[in-house]
């Protein structure tokens, strides 16, 4: 009995617990479900909390406040279960992580299970110690070393639904790490992640967006230096709260701190997909919410449709911007203000003026131009002068830093009081010129009046006769109507639409329609395909409208592109990308299998690619390792071939112009084909280049000489090519900032460690160890020669794909590369092609773009 009883008590003093509630866990202890740490100023406990269906989390909570408020959750997804033959205890692992074991009273210790872990630290056990600090984050730090910013790991990386004081969200670009809030699925019965998050967008001018999923609901409006735009009453200084946004090469964080520390105040996102800030009352024992979102019709994402301003003091709450009008009257009347507005007058770009809106929240700045160093009258003038700029406005509130627009303005929202000021792009005749004006502006508003007069009249008999045409054009298609099926109708519109258009270009349209063979299907057999384009079996979303996931009945499953009403891609646009793409085959090319044409509605039928888009794969945190190094290199060898027979080996040069990630689709093997010819351009054989007045294209991809003279070439598509090269092996977007210190942008950087001799440290970590070396500098040497900046000195596709394929293959230095994103301004000084010398950041990221150069 005796000999029991010492084995007995040596057991239990070799797994030492806490009977007491203290900060600090040691390495020597373990933390049962029955047990607390506390926070040395007795704010906050860590322990164990029951859920539904019996089961345990580890969390963090308030301690003197009842109900019991619980502001983190370790194994939110994980949950422990409370039943009488299993025990869950948190101890230091013997690699230094914290750990969250599961241990049946049947197994022994070395069958225990994990549940949780930190998996962060590989130090050794006996030289860290997990503690609860007194702003609520439990931290795992070496045993002399309080220091925040060197904890092996800390609860406040990693949020759940709740953010505390001097806890941050947003994104770590060094630890490629991003903090950010998601609901409870039931808020206060199951911590388990929920439908709504709360992240930071960094592209373009940041802001912070909440979702229902995917679905945005509301989002915040850019920082302005003070506040967010659409958060006018976020005001320094209530209740003692200090607002915090820092944007910079390591990162963009959002945080606020309370200077009275016997204030609790949190933000949190309810499971109801609310936004909420609470602070604690303690005279009524109450949480009491001082703000909320969305509060109102206005804070709705998209209440009001483009270019125009959601306004909770008119009636409906749906205001055209001036110079326009509602797109659907009889929807607007009826307090339906989604379709937006469209202008009353074309822009002519010279003469167009900006009208000055105050007090507005900012539209949508995701995919914008900024510079932080450009004044406002600067960017004002700039603005101007690009005929694509929509809008533009100053960053912050004392007016420094630029934003531009050119896309849609959309998500505005009119305050009584804050927001900030926006000029938005209008046709000089809806601005209005009341009061004092000079004898010169007489003049010319008189001659504006005069030469709109004229316009008005033309464009009067021009729409008489288009109305004749048309009535006969209307009466001799219903006449058919009994004898084709609608088929055919879509067929033979088609067929006229390009007759008519190549007629006008000196081509026989009638023929190059006959030679297309392209099956038209018709929109009710499209329709049931995609299940009435429901929202589940959408694809994808770009400029030009949505791509859904169809199966046709004979079991063939398609992607179907459906072009929005409202997009820049019309008539001349569709027909381009099926006369192309119906000429064109070639195994590394999207294959188009039809096309519907039905009223309104211009449909274009692809094959399905089971793997979608490169940029989804690229670009995923989760997904990229299904692209190792032999993938890598057969992708950009793909690509190089397809682009090759674009170029060279086609019946028609095409030059595509918009060669990039999200416009490479991979099939079930991913072998790689080039999608969206939209915006291709067709050369004639003995053609080598052409200059433009309208430049379309993304950021990112752009050759120089194409984005600033609009001159474009094969030589344009090979600088696209270089670009996505180096993306594919660094899996790094080629992106800019707003930062005087450029070094994110992709080329940058990459030309740098190719000088410096360190280009294999552009390889992307995902890929591992299994690549050749050699392979993989060659790729790099490729791509650096197809991105140098003068066009002359790009190798030809040929060239590439020699390159790419022989290792014996000669190959020039490559010269400093273009400068696409980030690190040389808009209007850049004339320097040597060799130099590695770049002037002021701008930043465009990865927004597709239209650019019209007044030169």
């Amino acid at each position: 009995m005796r000999g029991f009883f010492f084995l007995f008590i040596t057991s239990f003093s070799f797994l030492i617990t806490i009977s007491t509630s203290t900060d600090t866990l040691t390495s020597s202890q373990i933390f049962r479900t029955n047990q607390t740490l506390e926070s040395s100023n007795g704010t906050f406990v860590l322990g164990f909390i029951p859920g539904t269906n019996s089961n345990i989390y580890l969390a963090i909570w308030y301690k003197n406040i009842n109900p019991r408020t619980i502001v983190w959750v370790a194994n939110r997804d994980n949950p422990l279960q409370n039943n009488s033959n299993n025990d869950g205890f948190l101890k230091i692992s013997d690699n230094g992580n914290i750990v969250l074991l599961l241990n049946s009273s049947t197994q022994s210790d070395n069958n225990r299970n994990l549940v949780w872990s930190s998996n962060q630290t590989t130090v050794t056990k006996n030289q860290v110690v997990l503690q609860l600090l007194d702003n609520g984050n439990l931290v795992l730090r070496e045993k002399n070393v309080n220091d925040p910013t060197k904890y092996l790991w800390q609860s406040f990386d990693f949020p759940t639904d709740t953010l505390l004081p001097s806890m941050n969200m947003g994104w770590n670009f060094d630890k490629k790490t991003e903090q950010y809030l998601t609901s409870w699925k039931i808020t206060g019965e199951n911590p388990s992640t929920g439908d709504y998050s709360f992240k930071i967008d960094y592209h373009g001018l940041p802001e912070i967006f909440l979702r229902n999923d995917e679905t945005i609901i509301y989002r915040s409006g850019p920082w302005n230096g003070e506040r967010f735009s659409g958060v006018p009453k976020m005001e320094p200084g209530t209740d003692s709260i200090v607002f915090n946004f820092s944007l910079n090469e390591h990162g963009v964080n959002y945080s606020f701190y309370i200077e009275n520390r016997s204030i609790f105040s949190r933000l949190v996102v309810d499971s109801s997909g609310v936004l909420q800030r609470r602070t604690w009352v303690e005279s009524s024992k109450t949480w009491t919410t001082f703000w909320y979102a969305p509060k109102d019709q206005c804070d709705n994402y998209k209440e009001c449709g483009p270019y125009s301003v959601c306004d909770t003091n008119a009636n409906p709450v749906c205001v055209c911007v001036k110079g326009f009008s509602p797109k659907n009257e009889q929807a607007w009347k009826l307090r339906d203000g989604s379709d937006g507005c469209v202008r009353n007058t074309n822009l002519d770009c010279e003469s167009d003026k900006f009208y000055h809106m105050e007090n507005v929240k900012l539209p949508e700045t995701s995919s914008v131009f900024v510079n932080m160093t450009m004044g406002i009258d600067e960017c004002g003038d700039l603005c101007h002068r690009n005929c694509s700029c929509t809008g533009y406005a100053y960053v912050t509130t004392d007016g420094s830093g630029c934003v531009m627009w050119f896309g849609v303005l959309f998500d505005i929202r009119s305050y009584s009081d804050g927001g900030q000021d926006l000029f938005v792009r209008l046709a000089a005749s809806d601005i209005d010129n009341s009061g004092s004006t000079s004898g010169s502006q007489k003049k010319n508003h008189k001659a504006e009046i005069i030469g709109i007069t004229i316009s008005a009249v033309v464009i009067i008999l021009g729409l008489g006769f288009i109305f004749c045409k048309r009535r006969k054009f209307l009466s001799k298609l219903n006449r058919n109507t009994d004898n084709r099926g609608s088929l055919q109708r879509s067929r033979d519109l088609l067929m006229n639409e390009v007759v008519v258009t190549s007629k006008r270009g000196g081509s026989s349209g009638k023929r190059d329609m006959d030679d297309l063979e392209l099956p038209m299907f018709d929109f009710k057999i499209i329709t049931m395909a995609t299940n009435n384009f429901i929202e589940a079996n959408k694809l994808g979303e770009g400029g030009f409208g949505i791509v859904y996931r169809g199966r046709l009945i004979e079991g063939q499953e398609i992607a179907v592109k459906r072009l929005s009403k409202t997009s820049g891609q019309g008539l001349e646009e569709f027909k381009n990308e099926v006369k192309l793409i119906a000429r064109l085959q070639h195994r590394n090319l999207v294959r188009l299998l039809g096309c519907c044409i039905d009223k309104d509605e211009k449909l274009l039928v692809y094959e399905y690619m089971e793997n979608r888009s490169l940029d989804s794969i690229l670009f995923h945190k989760a997904r990229k390792p299904l692209l190792d190094w032999n993938t890598r290199y057969d992708i950009i060898c793909g690509i190089a071939r397809g682009l090759h027979y674009l170029h060279h080996d086609s019946r028609l040069r095409i030059i595509h112009r918009d060669l990039k990630t999200s416009n490479i689709l991979l099939d079930s093997e991913m072998n790689p084909k080039i999608s969206d010819f939209g915006i291709a351009r067709i050369f004639g054989q003995n053609q080598t280049e052409a200059n433009t007045l309208r430049v379309v294209g993304t950021y990112g991809y752009m050759s120089p000489e194409y984005a600033m003279d609009g001159n474009f070439s094969v030589k344009s598509d090979v600088f696209s090519f270089g670009v996505l090269v180096l993306e594919i092996i660094s899996g790094k977007k080629n992106r800019g900032f707003c930062y005087t210190n450029d070094d994110m942008n992709l080329l940058k950087n990459a030309w740098t460690q190719w000088r410096e001799g360190t280009a294999l440290k552009l390889i992307d970590s995902s890929i591992g160890d299994s690549y050749a070396q050699s392979e993989v500098l060659r790729c790099i040497h490729v791509g650096l020669l197809c991105v140098q900046e003068r066009a002359e000195d790009r190798p030809t596709m040929p060239s590439v794909l020699l390159m790419l394929s022989s290792e014996t293959a000669l190959m020039p230095e490559p010269r400093s590369p273009g400068f696409s994103l980030g690190g040389r301004s808009m209007n850049p000084p004339e320097t040597d092609s060799s130099s590695s010398k770049q002037d002021e950041t701008w930043s465009v990221n990865q927004v597709t773009v239209t650019l019209l150069d007044a030169r």
